[in-house]
């Protein structure tokens, strides 16, 4: 998607460790109208999977999950980081292992919010090692659902987590594919 990678050259801040910061404008500070522009193409790219779910992980996936959730006109779910007291009932639990923070965290999801024969997609803002997207996938295999596939605002593929899932089958789509960070310069996939 031009418009993302182009914001992503404007705006995005290549770190350390290849971490790319880019939250003036996707998981810190928001430009609703690239996030809503972000949902209608994902939902352009999935409009024949009948989707019934959106499934992220909060925090920085609910952006553009929720944008996809507008253009789909579907509802959206978000696995929770952390057991609140405003959880109730019985729950889909997993472990996920966060690459950016370097921490696992047991996210869950109230089993009334997906169910046997939701047809789920599942959206974030990164993939890099695709743990995040293997625990969704865990949680949509518990509830008996299935999974229409995964679409991920930005992809850096020279960590291969795509490369493993589309390996295994899943529907991968990343907006903006990103092959190379070496030097701090972006290098998009053609």
């Amino acid at each position: 998607m031009k418009a993302l990678e182009e914001k992503i050259l404007k705006d995005g801040v290549v770190l350390p460790g290849n971490i790319l910061k880019v939250g003036s404008f996707l998981n810190h500070q928001i430009d609703a109208d690239l996030i809503m522009e972000m949902g209608r193409e994902i939902a352009r790219l999935f409009h024949d999977e009948r989707v019934t779910k959106i499934l992220t992980i909060e925090t920085s996936g609910i952006a553009v999950a929720l944008g996809t959730a507008a253009a789909m006109e579907v509802p959206m779910v978000f696995a929770k980081k952390n057991r609140t007291g405003n959880l109730s009932g019985e729950m889909y639990e997993t472990k996920v292992h966060s690459y950016t923070h370097g921490t696992d965290y047991t996210v869950v999801v109230e089993k009334r919010y997906i169910s046997e024969g939701d047809n789920v997609l599942l959206v974030d803002d990164f993939l890099a090692n695709g743990k995040a997207l293997e625990g969704l996938m865990d949680i949509v295999a518990q509830a008996n659902a299935s999974v229409a596939g995964a679409a991920v605002a930005i992809e850096k593929g020279f960590q291969h987590g795509g490369d493993e899932l589309r390996a295994r089958g899943v529907r991968v789509e990343a907006l903006a594919l990103i092959d190379s960070m070496d030097g701090g310069e972006i290098v998009f996939r053609d």
